[in-house]
């Protein structure tokens, strides 16, 4: 067998909004954060022409939604023509944010594209070797797909190497929705040599060979919960099998953030010290890419109540992107979050008898309960998935860390008009 090399891909998201974010951001890092999905789809493709790879390999999610937009359809398929122009084949699959059924307008993708339909299907990877390299691979006919799709591959004909290509979660992983669920013994009793997933959007290698199962999360990286680098993975494959994966990074705006010690907190001053800080340490950990950037003030902090006043962060946050929005790379504060309290000692309110005591109780008792986090967020996502909310805000669901953090943050808005009460 030819020895080969390919990039594999995955919830590309291309025309992603970077949601909640355009209302009070300036113009120009709003048009950085609008490209950022169409400029990582770029670094991809100019990583499998500097590499003459010969495939690229996208394992689903190519676009946000089924309603996808002419713009995301007409640049990824220039993408995919200079590919091809310089003989590199691509194979896509589709999954639930790009199933079969969308809207797809009628342009033509180039030869050397091959598309897998709701079947499973297979493409040579070299048209006038089939019987050395085959890809495998089948794609969502519509959005929810609850069946395990593996045993659709069983039928087919296999080659020496060969790659599957799939959109699902693999063994469960509770992050995800459970679309196309498998386990890696399904995935291994293909007899396979490499699986191409998509769906889970951090990089794993679930498996390192016999076969190689790998995520390679999305290449950009949209909001908190989807920090550090963010890329696609190069493959190569000896004559003999053998493969061997490298990370690469293609993002172009980077995610962080930071937890901030509030105790220390004297005067204000120390505050934006330490913000930026934060700020300074997160730019220098990017690899040369911008930042946005969210910081959290912890603990029982002596500035809490300036913390808390109205307005205050916010004019914080106002002054630190005035200060980080013209450097290049730049830095956008998107939000400082105030998880303080005052400086009392909490372990000694519980301690006692009274309202606040029970209060304190009552909080510590609800973020350890997970059954009971659990039926919050249940009853919250009805509100973030319906109706206008759920047309804006569906793809930002909370989850159970941030139930937790608002019951932190309820907890310092009401804990310091309680105390000064109860000293009336």
């Amino acid at each position: 067998m030819k020895p080969f090399k390919f990039v594999h891909a995955a919830d590309l998201h291309l025309d992603s909004p970077f949601n909640g974010m355009a209302s009070r951001v300036p113009d120009e890092i709003v048009s950085t954060l609008r490209d950022a999905t169409f400029d990582a789809y770029n670094r991809i493709v100019s990583l499998c022409l500097e590499e003459a790879v010969d495939a690229l390999i996208i394992a689903g999610d190519v676009y946000d939604g089924a309603d996808r937009s002419f713009k995301a359809q007409y640049r990824f398929i220039e993408g995919l023509r200079k590919l091809s122009e310089k003989e590199i084949a691509s194979y896509i699959c589709h999954g639930n944010h790009d199933p079969l059924d969308g809207w797809q307008s009628k342009l033509d993708f180039p030869e050397r594209c091959y598309r897998f339909g709701k079947d499973a299907e297979s493409f040579p990877l070299w048209e006038d070797a089939p019987g050395e390299v085959l890809i495998h691979g089948i794609s969502y006919p519509t959005r929810v797909v609850q069946e395990n799709l593996i045993p659709r591959f069983k039928g087919l004909e296999k080659a020496e190497f060969n790659i599957g290509v799939v959109h699902a979660n693999v063994d469960s992983d509770p992050n995800h929705d459970p679309y196309a669920p498998c386990t890696l013994d399904d995935l291994k009793s293909t007899g396979y040599d490499y699986w191409a997933l998509g769906h889970v959007h951090t990089k794993k290698i679930i498996n390192e060979t016999l076969p190689t199962v790998v995520y390679p999360g999305n290449p950009q990286g949209r909001h908190p919960n989807e920090r550090f680098a963010r890329g696609v993975y190069l493959v190569d494959v000896d004559s003999t099998g053998n493969v061997t994966t490298e990370f690469r990074a293609v993002d172009s705006v980077r995610w962080d953030v930071s937890e901030i010690d509030g105790s220390n907190m004297e005067t204000e001053q120390n505050l934006v010290d330490a913000l930026r800080c934060a700020m300074d340490s997160s730019l220098g950990d990017s690899d040369g890419r911008s930042v946005v950037a969210r910081a959290e003030i912890v603990g029982p902090s002596p500035i809490h109540n300036s913390l808390i006043r109205e307005g205050f962060v916010s004019q914080v946050c106002d002054q630190l992107n005035e200060e980080y929005r013209h450097q290049e790379p730049f830095l956008w504060c998107e939000r400082i979050i105030v998880s303080t309290s005052p400086p009392t000692d909490r372990n000694e309110l519980k301690k006692g008898n009274d309202f606040v005591a029970d209060l304190l109780e009552l909080s510590d008792s609800i973020r350890e309960d997970e059954d009971a986090l659990a039926s919050m967020l249940r009853l919250i996502e009805g509100t973030y998935k319906s109706g206008k909310v759920g047309k804006y805000a569906g793809q930002f669901t909370p989850d159970i860390e941030e139930i937790k953090q608002s019951l932190v943050e309820a907890e310092n808005l009401f804990l310091p008009d309680l105390l000064e009460e109860s000293h009336l």
